[in-house]
């Protein structure tokens, strides 16, 4: 058997000593082990990767690798080893069910962060227009707060503009009106400078003084104003300048980009999905290997031993357990003969000062007796 063999077979977690004893499974268990090896491989790379997306620092994403993937190599193998071939297939299928719910979640795990790689320049593409789209989003935010005070200003220059304008019209058509008065083509429709012209031209000369002092009063407003937008829209000019731009390059950035590109283009969700399918086939393949596969004589060796490994610890726990109810037995025999010596002992002792004090109360009694008839005798 070669190391690689072996080493397969380490990873597959059969016991050495009894697979030796079945060649049969060699190839089958080396089979699974490198399967379980693979996707401790794939896991690293993916773990890797998606800690180099969000730290940006080989070293960490390759020790981050490496724990992950020894982690889900650790949990492979052990949702391999605890699946048991009994001979019955509900059972079996029952006792693997939340190990294939696991499974799946580690290959959706493990799947992620490798389509983020192979989809990497759609998604890059695809960050270039959100951080476009964002910058977009920002420079009108930064405009809104500009705008109020734009607007407010302008609509101040219009109002005065506005003022001078009604103010102009109406010394224009005064004008008109005496021009048209003089040649004949207006007013009174006869070609003179009489009277009518006389005061119409005074209205008009008069609009015109008024006009021109209107502007000498609004005009420097109206430049004020004008000086004022000029340093708002300067003010605005040098924040959208100074605005950042926000680069996209995080995990979730480009989590979000996949998702973005799988709902615009049905082929790279189609990719997305056989991608995860593909993992989630690599991943659950041990499992039913071991769910589809008939019982071989490594099942049936192991199986042996550990019915007869169950056996002895049975027998083992009886004996203990009997030898610990015989020593209780005894032991409290013996503290019920104890006792019962103790209270004879007791009943002895108590019998002893019960005499005495008999005896004692017999030699009081004579005594009193003997001097009641020594005082009779002197009396």
């Amino acid at each position: 058997m070669s190391s690689l063999t072996k080493f397969f077979h380490i990873c597959a977690g059969v016991d050495q000593s009894i697979l030796r004893r079945t060649p049969t499974d060699t190839n089958k268990y080396a089979s699974i082990g490198a399967t379980i090896f693979f996707t401790g491989i794939f896991a690293s790379l993916a773990g890797g990767y998606a800690l180099y997306t969000v730290f940006d620092s080989s070293v960490v994403a390759i020790i981050f690798g490496l724990l992950w993937g020894l982690m889900i190599f650790n949990l492979d193998r052990y949702i391999v080893m605890s699946i048991k071939k009994t001979g019955k297939v509900w059972q079996e299928i029952m006792m693997a069910l939340p190990r294939i719910f696991l499974a799946v979640l580690i290959a959706f795990v493990i799947a992620k962060p490798l389509e983020l790689k192979l989809f990497e320049s759609e998604i890059d593409a695809e960050l270039v227009l959100k951080e476009q789209e964002l910058y977009k989003e920002q420079e009108a935010l930064l405009k809104s707060r500009y705008q109020g005070d734009i607007d407010l200003v302008n609509d101040e220059i219009k109002d005065l503009k506005y003022e001078i304008k009604s103010k102009a019209a109406k010394k224009d058509e005064l004008a008109l009106a005496a021009v048209q008065e003089a040649d004949g083509t207006g007013g009174s429709g006869q070609r003179n400078l009489g009277p009518i012209y006389k005061a119409k031209k005074t209205e008009a000369d008069k609009a015109e003084a008024e006009l021109q002092e209107l502007q000498s009063v609004l005009e420097p407003q109206i430049a004020d104003r004008q000086e004022k937008l000029k340093m708002i829209e300067t003010e605005m000019a040098t924040s959208l300048e100074n605005l950042d731009k926000t680069e996209l390059s995080g995990l979730a950035a480009r989590l979000d980009a996949l998702g973005n590109l799988s709902q615009k283009s049905s082929t790279i969700l189609w990719a997305s999905i056989f991608i995860t399918l593909l993992f989630i086939a690599i991943e659950t393949a041990p499992l039913f290997v071991k769910l589809i596969s008939t019982r071989s004589p490594y099942d049936y060796r192991l199986n042996q031993h550990e019915v007869l490994a169950q056996n002895i610890h049975d027998l083992y726990a009886g004996k203990l357990q009997s030898q610990t109810t015989s020593d209780l037995r005894f032991t409290s025999e013996s503290n019920r003969a104890e006792v019962i010596e103790k209270i004879t002992a007791e009943k002895e002792v108590l019998k002893h000062i019960i005499k005495s004090e008999v005896e004692q109360m017999k030699e009081t009694a004579i005594s009193w007796k003997d001097y009641k008839q020594l005082g009779r005798k002197f009396s």
